[in-house]
């Protein structure tokens, strides 16, 4: 399985924002549930399938997050950039 992986640390109200070069599936993951994905086990997240770049989710809250961005059949490879801001 390869994907990849980014992990950050949010605040209450921090906007991530993953920009893609190509389409591919985006999901953010809580400790937990990232490791019950690793273990291709069944497992909770947030986003989906990309088709516009980029995309921004909201932090549900404060902690540290796992990104995965893969292409789950889709040929290829994709590169991905990964950024924290906090909302106004």
């Amino acid at each position: 399985m390869e994907y990849l992986h980014y992990t950050v640390k949010t605040q209450k109200n921090s906007i991530i924002e993953v920009t893609l070069d190509k389409q591919a599936n985006v999901k953010l993951m809580d400790n937990s549930n990232y490791q019950r994905y690793r273990m291709k086990k069944t497992y909770d997240f947030i986003g989906g399938l990309v088709k516009v770049s980029p995309m921004i989710i909201k932090s549900p809250y404060p902690g540290q997050w796992h990104i995965i961005v893969d292409l789950e059949g889709m040929s290829g490879a994709v590169k991905a950039q990964v950024k924290i801001r906090e909302a106004h």
